[in-house]
């Protein structure tokens, strides 16, 4: 079964449809992230409201999806984001993708506003829109278990909690229950909530079709053995392996990225090697992953689930100076459960903290005592978020609004909108052009250099790196974060887990899967220009929405404060201006930031020309 068809659903009118799109636009922008892109591009417009009936809710999966091919089980959602105004995009592993695979629709396409709550089931060929009413108000795992029961027990589901029912700005989709798989970015949540739906629940059993089984067979041979030796790390203590380290380096946000490291012997207490050793029950593997680097924990009668990622734990604990793991722990399932992004909840209440402490904000104001390390205040406010409620309302709109109101305009940490992950443009140079950047605000995923880059850097052959980048180094960083923004489009647009490229895979391998998956010739070169394609079409969707240079910026802590004191990590404020100029230089560009026609038409993205500006 080709995995070529695209799903459309009209919430409004009940209509359900199903097209195909031309084999060009396969070959021209895959599937996943880069198809969702060139649907919103179409349908969607600067007068969209993306909290609207004309908005489009778009979860996609690619050609690899529900295939042999390691670690390709993952799915993109793609919507005008609420949060940000732009593009909004979020991903997400665990079982969903692979199943929506097998139904034979790479995309589902919703739009419209349905007149009461609703749920989607997709059963391989047959779909339905079905009544939602008694699922309203639940969380993702209680709504993910009744929608099991209701439908399929072998089925799994994205859903939306309270705060994405009451469109929340900070609102994520998750997906396949306790085990806590979120496409939490963007306030895509928020847009499944503005239209009535509660699920989109799936059940999937077509193989997918391969245009060369015996050659990928083949070509996969000891592939999923090398990746799982090469991430054992991942395995053992998840991407929370990281936390110690990345204090070391001064990657880890501290204190609304005020400070530089905890306290002696703090961060240890909320790494991975500690949950581990104090709440660690299993790790969780997406479905046809070598890896497992997913977490499950339990705490007596508080948690049982998917622990903290290193993600949440640097915005959930260090930024706010939580070091309990269990408090820790207990606010990431808050989070899974209400259906809220970690890393925005964590950045916003950072920076509430902050307000309060500097008096921007005081006791009656917030309600209560919100200062750093208050354990209590902080999980009161991630239940006020997650209910739209208190102050909570406020912060539930994001940081950048908060900071409107509240006025602590240099603690406000993020881009176009899009709070900061748990990575400081500080301590590796990549992260700084890689934010400005990023198309949907401040991404360390779109460009994965930060992880290419040294310290521990892994080295990128196919692009003329057979050593990492240094640290701080000046020439070359914009060109390799444009690079690798390239790979990581095309990796969200196969979708396949960007983890692959810890595991010891070379791309050309990717390239050549690809292949012979679809039957297709495409050189390599034109491999990495399709991920190209994809990049400036996402970039001339916010160029419409009104982006240019005055939008690549980051936050005035990061471009002018910097802790120097005796004994803190090794940073250095980077140059975003040198890296813009670079960067703007090799994509083709102008010098506001805006794709030259002579590129779009070069890259074959002549039908945007129309909406340039």
């Amino acid at each position: 079964m080709e995995v070529t068809k695209v799903l459309r659903v009209d919430l409004s009118t009940h209509a359900i449809d199903i097209e195909e799109p031309d084999e060009d636009v396969g070959k021209k922008f895959i599937g996943g992230s880069g198809l969702a892109a060139k649907i919103l591009w179409e349908e969607t417009s600067p007068s969209t409201n993306p909290l609207g009936e004309e908005n489009r809710l778009i979860f996609a999966v690619g050609p690899m999806t529900g295939t042999m091919v390691p670690s390709s089980s993952r799915y993109t959602v793609v919507a005008k984001s609420p949060l940000t105004g732009i593009f909004g995009e979020a991903n997400s592993g665990g079982s969903f993708g692979f199943q929506l695979s097998r139904t034979g629709y790479i995309a589902v396409v919703i739009k419209g506003v349905a007149e009461s709550p609703v749920y989607l089931w997709i059963d391989n060929e047959n779909v339905e829109i079905k009544d939602a009413m008694h699922l309203w108000g639940k969380d993702t795992y209680e709504a993910h278990e009744q929608l099991l029961g209701e439908t399929d027990g072998r089925a799994t589901a994205a859903c939306i909690g309270q705060a994405g029912e009451r469109k929340v700005l900070l609102a994520g989709i998750i997906n396949d229950g306790k085990d806590g798989r979120a496409a939490a970015r963007c306030g895509l949540g928020a847009v499944m909530g503005s239209k009535n739906l509660k699920a989109v629940v799936v059940r999937g059993t077509k193989p997918v079709k391969v245009a060369d089984v015996k050659g990928l067979k083949k070509a996969l041979e000891g592939v999923h053995k090398r990746v799982k030796k090469a991430a054992l790390g991942l395995a053992t203590y998840g991407t929370a392996q990281q936390v110690e380290f990345d204090e070391k380096i001064g990657d880890l946000p501290v204190k609304n990225w005020t400070e530089r490291r905890l306290k002696e012997g703090e961060s240890y207490k909320i790494s991975g090697q500690n949950m581990a050793k104090m709440i660690l029950t299993g790790n969780y593997h997406c479905t046809g992953c070598p890896v497992g680097c997913g977490r499950t924990v339990k705490i007596n009668g508080k948690v049982e689930g998917a622990g903290p990622e290193y993600e949440s734990i640097g915005q959930l604990g260090s930024n706010c100076l939580i070091t309990s793991l269990e408090t820790v722990a207990i606010a990431n399932e808050m989070c899974n459960r209400y259906g809220i992004d970690t890393i925005s909840t964590g950045q916003v209440i950072a920076y509430a903290m902050e307000a309060f402490e500097g008096g921007f904000i005081d006791k009656e104001k917030a309600g209560m005592e919100l200062t750093f390390g208050n354990n209590e205040a902080f999980l009161e406010m991630i239940r006020q978020i997650g209910e739209a409620r208190g102050f909570g309302r406020l912060l539930g709109r994001g940081v950048l609004r908060a900071s409107e109101e509240i006025g602590l305009h240099h603690g406000s940490m993020h881009v176009k909108g899009l709070e900061f992950p748990a990575h400081d443009p500080r301590a590796k140079n990549s992260l700084a052009v890689g934010y400005a950047t990023g198309n949907r605000g401040a991404d360390h995923l779109q460009s994965l250099a930060h992880d290419h880059q040294q310290p521990m850097g892994v080295p990128i052959p196919y692009l003329g790196n057979d050593v990492a980048p240094e640290q701080f180094q000046k020439e070359g960083i914009g060109i390799f974060v444009a690079q690798m923004q390239h790979v990581m489009g095309l990796y969200d647009s196969l979708v396949i887990c960007k983890f692959l490229s810890f595991g010891d895979v070379d791309f050309r391998e990717v390239h050549t899967w690809y292949n012979l998956v679809t039957g297709f010739t495409t050189t390599f070169r034109e491999f990495l220009e399709t991920g190209e394609r994809i990049f400036n079409l996402k970039r001339m969707y916010n160029v419409r929405e009104g982006i240019s240079r005055k939008d690549d910026n980051l936050p005035q802590r990061i471009v002018e404060e910097l802790n120097v004191e005796e004994g803190m990590p090794l940073t250095e404020i980077p140059d975003l201006k040198a890296q813009l100029d670079e960067y703007y230089n090799f994509r083709g560009w102008d010098n506001n930031g805006v794709p030259t026609e002579e590129k779009l038409r070069e890259l074959g993205l002549d039908f945007v020309l129309e909406g340039k500006i």
